[in-house]
Order: C-alpha cells, then structure tokens, then sequence
C-alpha cells in the first residue's frame, strides 16, 4: 500500500461513493451499477480503499463486498421490518442519549462512519449527513447522565467515534470520565476492520489516560482478520483496553460454524474477545441478511463443542422496540425430574444430575 494510504485522513477522504468510482475496483454488470445507483437513494455507499482493496473483484458473493455494496434487496420492505427496531427513539432522554437499562446510557456522538455496512441497524440516521454532535447537544447530552447517578456505564458510539480527530474525541471522552459515577467508558467502533490505520500511538495515548476504558469493534468475517487490522487490535491491547468484538450473523456471509470458528480462534490469538454473536436486527431493507434464529442456535452448537469457551459469544437477540438484549443457546436439559435432571453432553450422551 502506498506511504499516502497508510494515512486515515487519505482513507477517508478518498473512500469510493459513486458507482463510477466502484467500477474501478470490481467487476459490475450494468444491472449490478443499476442497481446499486437506485438504492444510493435510501442508504448511502461509502468504503475506504483499504476495505475495498480486500474485496474480490470477480465475485458477487465475496463477503466483503456482501457488506458494502448496495443491491436490489436493499428495496424491499420484509413483512417484520421497523424503521427503529430497537426502540432508540422511544428511550431517548436527552439529546444523542439513549438509555434502555438502569445503569447504562448510549451516547451518540456522530453520524459518520469510516464505511457504510449494509446490514447497518442504525441506518435511518447513519449516513445521512457528515456531522457531530454539537457543543449545545453534548451539554444536554452530559447534563443527564450527570444528574441519572445510577449511570455507571457510558458506551461512546455513533456512527463511529474514531473518526473524530483525537483532540475532537478526547474532549468528549474527559467530560464523561469526569463524572464522578460513571465507571465504565466504551467506545463502539468499526475502524479496526475497515481503517485500521486511524489505530495510531496518538490515539491509544489519549485514551489510555482515561482508564478504564473499553472497546467493542465488528469483525464478521476471516477475510477481515488482516495483518493491519490485528496490529491495530493489539495496539490497543497494548493500551490496556480490553477488546471485544460483536460479530452480526450474516446469510451468505457467515452463516456457517466453519467460518465463524475461524474468525473467533483468529481474533482471540490477537486479543480480541468474541463477545456477541447478533441475530441480524429487523431494519429496514435488510431482511435479506437474516438467518432463521435456529441457525444460530445450531451454528452456537457446533462451536460449543469444538473450541474452547473462550472463543465463544454469547449469540443474542435484540428485542424490537428496546425491549434489550436476550441470549438464546442450546438447552441441553433433556427432562426434568423432581431429583434430577437429564442433561445432553456436546457428544449427545446422556447425563444425570441432581437437582439439589
């Protein structure tokens, strides 16, 4: 890659928009570029060069592409689509505020991502214009999670906060941290996956003074696991900040035990915590991503019993109209007796337990 590309600022202001501007990386039918153009009017397309350098030029199945590149499905409107399937609008307290449980608050700082992810839940406002929250919003914003002292966690997100300049982010971050109960800061971000390079010493250092801080990225696919994108994970290891990761289950992406047990064995060699496995929210216009919930039990199944607990998530579902996150697995309770139960092994042998 050349010595310009390896600058974030380069990345983002050189990310491909336009169908023209894709047709100079991959191989487009003319139905493909109609296509694409037509549903530019609901979400826009953005991708940086390096995550675009990863895509298969000749393959409309190719993973990467799969998650960037608009198509015709994008159109249709599934029977169980919501425009807010999370309920975002409805716990909102204050400005960029977003508190669904007692003690935690999302705070949404921009509506700016490094790329666009078609599978993006939020995508009735992400995209939609390049801005930040401005000084008046983050006041209100701030005033509320001061005066809510059960707030012990703040979970910084957007959009994505790292592309913020450092000094921009870091004003934010130190008035969280300065209130006095919050506990916990996290930072939801997907640049470790599609600009990794925005991962610099001047960010980690900023955020280190600011401990404990925590972060959560979205890798959803081996294909992603690049040396760029580990060295940027284990930077912030090296931070001391723990790294999670929240993988979405994807059809035709990664829909499959094989490849997610790949890509969970290949971040936890780099530090990364697999920490969810997500059903593929009910947004609108993605309803072609989305897998039958018993696929994911059964895809949850099969990593159980062949990698270490470590490298699991917890595979979950989050509620239409913010009824929160709940974790579906396995039962492998076979009956229940009034002494004991019956439990199934991952081999599928039978045990007996008892119950107290």
């Amino acid at each position: 890659m050349a010595d310009d590309m390896e600058s974030w600022q380069w990345q983002l202001a050189h990310r491909i928009t336009t169908v023209d501007e894709l047709s100079k990386h991959i191989t487009l039918t003319e139905e493909e570029k109609a296509d694409i153009a037509q549903s530019l009017s609901l979400f826009r397309m953005a991708i940086t060069p390096y995550y675009a350098s990863l895509m298969d030029k000749d393959d409309p199945r190719c993973p990467i592409r799969m998650q960037m590149i608009p198509s015709a499905e994008e159109r249709i409107r599934g029977k169980f689509d919501l425009d807010d399937p999370l309920g975002e609008i409805k716990y909102n307290p204050a400005p960029n505020v977003v508190r669904r449980y007692p003690d935690r608050a999302l705070l949404l700082i921009t509506m700016q991502c490094a790329a666009y992810c078609r599978h993006c839940t939020r995508r009735r406002v992400v995209g939609s214009t390049d801005c930040t929250i401005s000084q008046e919003q983050l006041k209100q914003a701030l005033d509320y999670i001061e005066k809510t002292t059960e707030i012990r966690d703040v979970l910084i997100s957007g959009g994505d906060p790292f592309i913020l300049p450092t000094g921009e982010l870091e004003s934010i971050i130190a008035k969280v941290r300065a209130i006095k109960h919050v506990e916990i800061i996290r930072i939801g971000t997907r640049v470790p996956v599609v600009l990794p390079m925005r991962i610099d010493s001047e960010l980690t250092d900023m955020l280190k003074k600011y401990h404990p801080i925590w972060v959560n990225t979205h890798f959803n696919h081996p294909k992603e696991l690049t040396q760029e994108a580990m060295e940027a994970c284990e930077k912030l290891a090296d931070a001391g900040i723990p790294v999670g990761n929240q993988t979405v289950l994807l059809k035709g992406v990664n829909d499959n035990a094989e490849t997610l047990k790949k890509l969970f064995l290949g971040l936890v060699r780099h530090r990364v915590r697999p920490y969810y496995l997500f059903q593929c929210d009910l947004s609108v216009g993605i309803s072609h991503f989305r897998t039958p919930v018993d696929k994911g039990i059964e895809i949850m199944h099969s990593l159980t019993s062949s990698i270490s607990g470590y490298a699991v998530p917890k595979y979950a579902i989050d509620l239409p109209a913010g009824g929160g996150k709940v974790t579906l697995g396995y039962d492998y309770v076979v009956s229940k007796e009034d002494t004991e139960l019956v439990l199934e092994n991952y081999l599928g042998k039978l045990y007996r337990y008892p119950v107290k």
